[in-house]
């Protein structure tokens, strides 16, 4: 009898074993089947001259072969000015807020804007950047602001900002929350007061954690699309900082939609050039953040 049932348990457990291994497969598959795909598409078209030049002009469908490629350093140039006009705007805010919700925020204040940071974090982004549309389309009516900024480079970076706040600051507070009662105890104990605990002591030891929170935030602020078709035209010439925050500007998420649904045949080749250079872009955020993540709890 106890040999049946030691036989049978071994055998349940391996049946689960099998499961589980399966079923990673199965969420792996997709994975996989987008990196294949990007860079078997992807590949043909990449090249250092895709990589410097700007976007092309559309082909003349019926042409087998005369096309121009053209490149696509005016959307990546886009991409990164959106990523760093948002993460201007949202990671100060964002870090803040996670210091006030984990060291000050054991209250009803608190728990409401723990409760909200929660709810904008689940609101689409295409709400986000209607609301933002309408600001500022309110303040450019009310001669505030002029009426170029209400479809601009800046309204957009404003909209990614919204969609990175609730994600920062809830992972900052987690990340602040990690850091043992311990610690913060011993400092107070040395006589330090509390704003230099929270800023020399919690904050630097949950440091990496709370950039973590950062580039994952980036990295979906990086991916919408959006906020971008609402906000931001499109530039398919190179962005002048010159000429202020006021102009429109490419952006790799904006081209590969507009490529992508085009009857242009470079164009399309070029939808999964650009497709496989934000794929690049994702997966090296995902790594620093396993990295920092790494160095922070030793994982392996």
């Amino acid at each position: 009898m106890k040999f049946d049932r030691d036989v049978r348990r071994k055998l349940v457990s391996y049946l689960v074993s099998v499961l589980a291994l399966l079923c990673v497969g199965l969420a792996i598959l997709p994975l996989g089947d987008i990196l294949y795909t990007s860079v078997v598409n992807g590949g043909k078209v990449l090249s250092i001259g895709f990589l410097t030049q700007n976007s092309p002009l559309p082909c003349n469908p019926n042409l087998q072969s005369g096309c121009q490629y053209g490149g696509v350093a005016n959307s990546i140039e886009g991409t990164l000015l959106l990523i760093v006009i948002a993460g201007l705007i949202a990671l100060p805010i964002g870090i803040l807020a996670g210091i006030y919700l984990s060291e000050y925020g054991n209250n009803r204040f608190g728990r409401t804007a723990r409760f909200l940071a929660d709810v904008l974090t689940g609101v689409p982004s295409i709400v986000l950047a209607i609301v933002v549309f309408g600001l500022v389309y309110l303040l450019a009516s009310d001669g505030v602001i002029p009426t170029s900024y209400v479809l601009s480079v800046l309204s957009a970076g404003v909209a990614l900002a919204l969609i990175m706040i609730p994600i920062v600051a809830r992972t900052s507070e987690e990340a602040l929350r990690s850091v043992s009662v311990q610690t913060r105890e011993a400092a107070l104990a040395l006589g330090l007061p509390r704003h230099r605990v929270v800023t020399r002591i919690v904050l630097s030891t949950g440091r990496s954690a709370v950039i973590t929170g950062a580039l994952l935030a980036v990295a979906r602020a990086a991916g919408e699309t959006a906020p971008l078709i609402i906000l931001d035209a499109g530039n398919p010439f190179r962005f002048v900082p010159a000429d202020g925050l006021h102009q429109q500007t490419a952006s790799l998420t904006y081209s590969i939609y507009n490529w992508v649904q085009s009857p242009y045949p470079n164009w399309q080749a070029d939808a999964w050039g650009a497709t496989l250079i934000l794929v690049l872009l994702m997966l090296s955020i995902s790594v620093a953040a396993r990295l920092a993540l790494r160095q922070r709890y030793g994982a392996p």
